[in-house]
């Protein structure tokens, strides 16, 4: 398969460029400087189109608009549709794009999130995606098959990754607040994205692992750093976890706790300690 991909180089973007070519697929890079959303790429002769790419003040999602949230949609909403659009005129069958359980935000703490709740996006980012979302599914035909991948917070090792400054301020001996998250390893999300590129299934696809408390999280960064600082107390907030049974039935099967284990090491091999 000649397979396109928007924000190849990118927090998530790496682990699908990573998954498609080990799988001896061919991949076309869609990443800044050459490309950015609202660019109209060529895509002939592609068999699939992924698209993860965001416009987004830098280390944010939520609240990524910054102080420009006129340009936040227009980079982000118009430029998924342009691409969208793009992909339908260049007939590429496959298209899957990587949405998040911000889709949900307005839901009340606890909530069970599966893919039949209607989306209640309660910020910027969650309802640019669920537009993007709505705006691809209007142009599902038989010969357009798209599908959405709802992603929790992605981690794993790699430059810049989303616990570098959580670690930073830890190791410095900074106060840490309590927080438990639903999180899923990159790896995890691109073996999910292959198996969707390899069926016809269409609509939402809830993608998300573990459970984490950053109490447990920083213990463990502690044991492999020998820092003497204390982590956190454990969090007591009520987290709504999201139910994956569409990939599940696919054959998907994060790693759970065993692939935070692995990642660490490396996550942490070029911190500080004390």
């Amino acid at each position: 398969m000649k397979i396109a991909l928007t924000g190849a180089t990118g927090l998530v973007g790496r682990f699908i460029a990573s998954e498609i070519t080990s799988a001896g697929d061919c991949l076309l890079p869609l990443s800044r400087p050459g490309y950015h959303l609202g660019a109209r790429p060529d895509l002939a002769g592609c068999d699939a189109l992924v698209h993860c790419a965001f416009a987004h003040v830098p280390g944010r999602y939520r609240g990524g608009e910054g102080d420009d949230p006129e340009g936040f949609v227009r980079a982000n909403l118009d430029g998924s549709r342009a691409l969208f659009e793009a992909a339908r005129k260049a007939a590429v069958r496959r298209v899957i794009f990587v949405s998040s359980r911000a889709v949900y935000g307005g839901h009340p703490p606890g909530t069970e999130l599966n893919e039949a709740l209607p989306p209640r996006p309660d910020t910027l980012y969650g309802q640019v995606k669920w537009q993007a979302e709505q705006a691809l599914a209007d142009m599902a035909s038989e010969s357009f098959r798209p599908a959405v991948l709802r992603a929790t917070g992605v981690y794993g090792p790699g430059p810049a990754h989303k616990w570098q400054q959580l670690f930073a301020e830890f190791h410095a001996g900074q106060e840490i607040a309590p927080r438990r998250s639903t999180e899923l390893h990159g790896a995890d999300l691109a073996r999910a994205l292959r198996l969707l590129l390899a069926s016809d299934a269409t609509g939402p696809f809830n993608a998300s692992d573990i459970l984490l408390d950053r109490h447990d999280l920083l213990t463990r960064v502690a044991r492999l750093t020998g820092t003497r600082h204390k982590p956190p107390a454990p969090s007591d907030a009520v987290v709504s976890v999201m139910r994956c049974d569409r990939l599940h039935a696919l054959g998907w099967r994060p790693s759970g706790f065993s692939g935070l284990a692995a990642a660490l090491p490396a996550m942490v091999a070029d911190g500080p300690t004390g």
